[in-house]
């Protein structure tokens, strides 16, 4: 977008934001390895989706509580975790974006020692990330400029977004 990759929007806005980036990734680590962030990849064989990419980043992460965000979301907030972070109660194992009534479960700060439950929810081969979320206790923030939360995934989106983020 406008000459940059969409990852490194991304990375512009939660560097700020987070004392460590990790890039999830399971093919390509040559174009994540000048981005100076650790590059881990998932630990389930065959492309297991978004939360085996969770599942690394709980296990590699260094610090109590992880952010996760996707690589095709460029417009996230400035504020995004520590909105979230303001969210979070002595129970809580995740706190998620809210965004138009619907829950991001990918863009969310999850306490690492939700782990366990993560495993053996991928290890019973379930996959969907909004029922696995459904089975924990969850602080929701909800955001009101849903732009900000605009997933590309193609062509056109990129073009529209080129447009209308000028």
């Amino acid at each position: 977008m406008r000459g940059k990759a969409l990852i490194d929007w991304v990375l512009d806005v939660i560097s700020q934001q987070s004392d460590e980036v990790l890039i999830n990734a399971n093919a390509n680590h040559d174009d994540y390895a000048a981005r100076n962030c650790r590059i881990i990849a998932d630990q389930l064989l065959g492309w297991a989706g978004p939360l085996a990419g969770l599942q690394s980043a709980l296990r590699n992460a260094r610090y109590e509580w992880v952010a996760c965000v996707p690589c095709d979301t460029p417009f996230l907030p400035d504020d995004l975790i520590s909105r979230l972070w303001t969210a979070i109660k002595p129970a809580t194992e995740v706190a998620v974006a809210v965004v138009e009534g619907q829950r991001q479960p990918a863009i969310a700060l999850y306490r690492k020692d939700v782990l366990p439950k993560l495993d053996a929810y991928l290890g019973s081969c379930a996959r969907k990330v909004g029922d696995w979320l459904n089975t924990l206790h969850v602080s929701e923030v909800v955001f009101e400029d849903a732009a900000a939360f605009a997933n590309i995934n193609s062509l056109d989106e990129l073009r529209i977004a080129n447009r209308t983020h000028q």
